[in-house]
C-alpha cells in the first residue's frame, strides 16, 4: 500500500466506525444514567449539561487504535514507534477512564486526587522512557538551528512533557466541541509532518485519530450528546506529546498546542494572583470560561480557538 492508501484507509475506516457506533454508546450511557457531573463553581448555564453522557473518548480511542493496528498489519507498518505511540495513548486514556468512573459511581465531579492523578501520569512517563531506552531511541531535541542529544537527561523533560500536555488538554476540555476541533487540526498537522519526514507509521495513527475525532465532533458539538471525559482528553494530550517526542518536534508542539498552553497559563495566572493578591485576573479560568462570562457563545469561542490553532499549525508546519 502506498502512503495515500494507508492514510485514506485509516481515516475513512475510523470515521465510519465511530460515526456508526457512537449513537449506541450514547444510548447505553443514558440507559445506565451515567452522565457528567457539572462543577458548582462553573458558569450557571453549564448546569443544564449535568447528566450528559461522558467517557465518549472510549470509542474514538479504541477505534483509532484498532484501525492503526489493522491497517498497519496489512501495510506492514507496525513499527516499534507506532506500538509505543499506541501504548502511550491507551495508557493515559486508561488513567482518564478510571478517573471518570470514580466521578460517575460517586456522583461527583472529582475523581482521582491531584496527587494520585499526577503519580499515575509520572509513572506512565517513566515506563515510556524505559521502553524507549530499551529500544535504542535517540533522545534528542531538534530546533531549526541545532540538535542536542540528551540521553538519560531527557527523563525529567519527558515527565514534564507527558504530564504537562495531558493536563493541558484536559483543562481545555470545558466547552462542547472545543478539544475535538483543536485536536483534529493538531493531529492532522502532525500527520502531515510525519509524512514529510517519511514516518508513514505515525501518520497512519494520526489520521486514524483524525477520522475518529471528526465523527465524534458530530455528536460532541453544541449541544453535546456526549462528552469525551478525562478518558479522551488525557489520551489526546499524551498523544500530542508522544507525537512530538517520536518525531523530534517538541518545539513545533509549542506552536501547534498554543490553545492548551494559553488555557493552562490562564489557570496558573489566576491561581497565583488570587493566592498572593486576592485578586482575579480573569472572570473565570480556564480562559474559555472568561470569554463565556464576557458574553461569547460557545460556538464563537470554539471557532476563534479553532482558527488560532489552525494558524499555529500552519506556522509550525511551514517552519519544518
Amino acid at each position: 500500500m502506498n502512503p495515500t492508501s494507508i492514510i485514506g484507509a485509516a481515516l475513512i475506516g475510523s470515521f465510519a466506525i465511530t460515526f456508526i457506533f457512537m449513537p449506541f454508546l450514547v444510548a447505553y450511557f443514558r440507559a445506565k444514567k451515567e452522565g457528567q457531573m457539572i462543577k458548582e463553581v462553573g458558569p450557571n448555564w453549564h448546569k443544564s449539561k449535568s447528566g450528559t453522557p461522558t467517557m465518549g473518548g472510549i470509542l474514538f480511542i479504541l477505534t483509532a487504535v484498532v484501525m492503526t493496528l489493522l491497517v498497519g498489519t496489512i501495510a506492514h507498518k507496525l513499527t516499534i514507534a507506532i506500538i509505543v505511540t499506541v501504548l502511550v495513548f491507551l495508557g493515559y486514556g486508561l488513567i482518564g477512564a478510571f478517573d471518570d468512573r470514580i466521578k460517575i459511581f460517586h456522583h461527583q465531579n472529582d475523581g482521582f486526587s491531584a496527587k494520585q492523578k499526577a503519580g499515575l501520569q509520572v509513572f506512565g512517563a517513566v515506563i515510556l522512557f524505559l521502553i524507549l531506552i530499551f529500544t535504542g531511541f535517540d533522545f534528542k531535541i531538534v530546533t531549526w538551528w541545532w540538535t542536542l542529544h540528551l540521553g538519560w537527561v531527557y527523563l525529567p523533560i519527558l515527565i514534564f512533557w507527558m504530564v504537562g500536555w495531558s493536563n493541558a488538554v484536559n483543562l481545555t476540555d470545558g466547552l462542547d466541541g472545543l478539544v475535538a476541533g483543536t485536536s483534529i487540526i493538531s493531529y492532522g498537522t502532525f500527520g502531515l509532518m510525519a509524512l514529510k519526514v517519511g514516518a508513514t507509521d505515525i501518520a497512519m495513527f494520526d489520521f486514524a485519530l483524525v477520522g475518529a475525532l471528526i465523527a465524534f465532533l458530530w455528536y460532541n458539538k453544541k449541544p453535546a450528546q456526549i462528552f469525551m471525559g478525562d478518558t479522551g482528553s488525557l489520551a489526546l494530550g499524551a498523544g500530542l506529546a508522544i507525537n512530538s517526542v517520536i518525531l523530534h518536534k517538541e518545539f513545533a508542539l509549542l506552536i501547534i498546542g498554543i490553545i492548551p498552553i494559553i488555557e493552562t497559563l490562564s489557570v496558573i495566572m489566576q491561581v497565583t494572583s488570587f493566592h498572593f493578591f486576592k485578586k482575579r485576573i480573569f472572570k473565570m479560568s480556564p480562559i474559555h470560561h472568561h470569554f463565556e462570562m464576557s458574553g461569547w457563545s460557545e460556538w464563537k469561542i470554539d471557532i476563534v480557538f479553532w482558527i488560532i490553532t489552525l494558524l499555529g499549525c500552519v506556522i509550525s508546519y511551514s517552519l519544518t
